[in-house]
């Protein structure tokens, strides 16, 4: 088995090709000036976390502006920071399975756990898997979600989305989607043969994945980006997504639309966002400060209740909020108090985090995806 985490900075770079197009990427970076560095925090986030839902508060406390570049995934975050000067950003909003990578590229700086929240944490994200080394942390998680089945519930009945099997179903030939990513479908579908460990398989088990997945091909009407796949769920062209949850459908949600999200017999994915401080952060204060706002039972709600996409939350303090101010949003998440709530989930084993695969390299499974696509 290869170690997936021992790799120089330039290594993973080339491992993962986040190397390639780097005039591209250069000239999307964000610039700053020296003399302002005490006045702004430069994020790069996925799109949502610098809008006023989330910051403007902040700003109003500190008397400062929150930027932010935001990227599309986890290679293109990589890349943005390979190819930004140093001191670009302040803040790294990263997918917990890529900590260790913006760690071992020598990207983030080590923190204080003593400086965050965390005894008011669950006890099972107090220790976080990735972000910490020994007793050393690396990352907060501020927010995490449930990937499983997204439908659309006037044209498919729950009963018939219960399990992965129903990708297959003839009813469905065209009308499935993909959100195009690779960790979170082949993780699903990896799920569904079978696999308990869903990234961590051996060859002959990645083998069974991929026949498995090609098998899917003739069902797929689309592979679509963020943007596609709410409008593809919304209007009716897709009637089921792999590689999705709540994330977006809880968006889709408020504006009327007839879907939902479902963990299916066989499991489902987590997905979680933690924040790093940058190496060479101008202003490492102010984002010391920002993951303790975010983290803050009042930063816990805004985050729950995201415009961009909502999601759970790991801090019991912030779950108890939500339910005085928004009983109704900790009730369609299923962030209930003293009832079942999605908590069991995750202490029943029905969810399983998304990684990095762990036996194979992530160029392996991103280039079976490509062949995917194009068969």
């Amino acid at each position: 088995m290869k170690n997936r985490t021992d790799l120089s900075r330039r290594n993973f770079l080339i491992g993962t090709g986040v190397l390639a197009g780097s005039a591209a990427l250069a000239s999307m970076l964000p610039t700053r000036s020296a003399f302002a560095a005490e006045k702004e925090l430069v994020i790069l986030a996925w799109a949502g976390h610098a809008e006023p839902d989330i910051v403007a508060d902040f700003e109003r406390e500190h008397g400062v502006k929150v930027r932010a570049k935001y990227y599309t995934g986890g290679d293109n975050m990589l890349g943005l920071i390979s190819q930004s000067p140093p001191g670009t950003f302040d803040l790294i909003l990263s997918d917990a399975e890529y900590v260790q990578q913006l760690k071992a590229a020598d990207y983030i700086e080590r923190l204080d756990p003593a400086d965050y929240p965390f005894d008011d944490y669950f006890p099972e994200f107090q220790h976080f898997p990735g972000h910490w080394d020994g007793n050393q942390l690396y990352s907060v998680l501020i927010r995490f979600g449930f990937l499983g089945i997204a439908y659309n519930t006037q044209l498919v009945p729950e009963a018939k989305v219960r399990s992965y099997s129903a990708f297959w179903d003839d009813s469905l030939k065209g009308k499935v989607g993909h959100f195009d990513w690779h960790l979170p479908n082949l993780g699903q579908l990896s799920l569904y043969t079978g696999n308990k460990q869903p990234y961590d398989i051996d060859a002959a088990h990645w083998q069974a994945v991929q026949k498995k997945v090609m098998s899917l091909r003739p069902q797929i009407g689309g592979f679509f980006d963020y943007g596609g796949t709410f409008s593809s769920l919304k209007n009716g062209q897709i009637h089921a997504m792999c590689g999705i949850g709540d994330w977006i459908t809880g968006v889709l949600q408020r504006a009327g639309a007839p879907v939902k999200t479902v963990i299916p017999e066989e499991g489902g994915l987590q997905w979680s966002e933690s924040y790093c401080i940058a190496r060479n952060a101008r202003s490492p204060e102010l984002a010391k400060k920002f993951i303790q706002y975010i983290t803050s039972p009042q930063g816990q709600v805004k985050s729950a209740k995201m415009l961009a996409y909502p999601a759970l939350i790991p801090s019991q303090r912030g779950w108890a909020l939500l339910n005085q101010v928004d009983p109704a949003e900790a009730k369609r998440q299923g962030m209930l108090l003293g009832q079942r709530n999605v908590m069991d989930d995750i202490r029943e084993g029905r969810i399983h985090y998304r990684q990095l695969p762990v036996q194979q390299g992530l160029e392996e499974w991103n280039d079976f995806w490509s062949e995917y696509k194009g068969a």
